[in-house]
């Protein structure tokens, strides 16, 4: 089982994650934030992974410590639990759409991080949730987990089904990214022999 476990503690944030990159899409959230538990569950139903996190933060002040915390924490346990990469597809990529938004999600477990990040929200905020943040939650991922990943909401114009399809492909992406290739067992997908 590609399985992990990471606490990070700051002053500013107390986060536990646990990931199991073979699980069945099993989550527990408790981050203070709804709409943010609500698409982590996306990424878990989507990516066929086990994820657990449990955050608090000094949301008192505002949400963009913890979501930012929560993206570097699940990088970390993502970087543990991924292991020496060998035998894995690499590559990922989704479209999902969800009523009239669309998004495209395309990534490479790499050992490099990049992020880049094509979306317009068409309001600043869901329910209490700063849209801003979900940049943040990615870049705090990407830079950890050492992947490149390439984010683009193609259409839409509510912000609600931007975040999910953005969510939805990005579990459906990682999830075709770290499955097992028969082909490839035992073998890095790296011309270099490491990623």
């Amino acid at each position: 089982m590609r399985s992990a476990e990471v606490v990070r503690n700051t002053l500013e944030t107390q986060i536990t994650v646990a990931i199991n990159l073979d699980g069945t899409g099993v989550s527990q959230f408790s981050t203070g934030l709804g709409f943010l538990d609500h698409m982590l569950d996306q990424i878990a139903r989507h990516g066929m992974m086990d994820i657990a996190v449990n955050a608090k933060g000094d949301l008192h002040i505002d949400a963009h410590h913890t979501v930012e915390d929560i993206g570097i924490t699940l990088g970390l346990a993502f970087a543990k639990a991924i292991g020496d990469k060998k035998g894995i597809r690499r590559y990922g990529h989704a479209y999902v759409p969800l009523d009239e938004a669309l998004s495209r999600v395309v990534l490479d477990v790499s050992g490099r991080p990049g992020l880049e990040f094509g979306c317009e929200f068409t309001r600043a905020a869901v329910g209490e949730f700063d849209v801003d943040l979900i940049h943040e939650f990615f870049q705090g991922f990407v830079n950890h987990a050492h992947v490149t990943l390439h984010i683009d909401n193609l259409k839409g114009h509510n912000a609600h089904h931007q975040s999910e399809t953005i969510f939805k492909a990005f579990g459906r992406a990682l999830r075709i990214a770290v499955e097992m290739d028969p082909r490839m067992a035992g073998i890095t997908p790296s011309t270099k022999g490491s990623l």
